[in-house]
């Protein structure tokens, strides 16, 4: 972000990318289908990074659960694996639940292995829904 923001304003002072850095991570609870509601959590960037994996039956219920996956990011395992696609993923789990999933796709194990640690590390100071 900092070269992209200093290419484009000829800044070298890093203020752009001081800027994404001060921004929050956020889970966002919203309705996917009527009736039924789901959690996505939001990096600095304000790209989808997570998402619960799952609908909920009430906006109360998604709260809950993206607040529990808030509450213990920090300690849940996360596991790589391959898709249909032949595309590398992360998902969370805690106890044998699977509490959360990656919000995409990566070409190399070491990038997803990367992008879920980078949610293990911000998710617990994410603002909450």
């Amino acid at each position: 972000m900092f070269e992209f923001c200093a290419a484009l304003r000829g800044d070298t002072s890093g203020s752009c990318f001081k800027e994404e850095r001060n921004m929050a991570w956020r889970f966002v609870v919203s309705a996917n289908t009527p009736g039924n509601y789901s959690w996505h959590l939001y990096s600095a960037n304000n790209q989808q990074v997570a998402w619960a994996g799952e609908s909920f039956a009430s906006k109360y219920n998604a709260d809950r659960a993206a607040n529990a996956f808030k509450a213990g990011a920090s300690s849940a395992r996360y596991e790589i694996y391959t898709d249909a696609g032949g595309k590398y993923r992360w998902r969370a789990w805690r106890s044998s639940d699977k509490v959360a999933a990656s919000g995409e796709s990566f070409a190399s194990e070491d990038s997803a292995r990367r992008a879920a640690e980078n949610v293990r590390m911000n998710a617990g100071s994410a603002t909450a829904p």
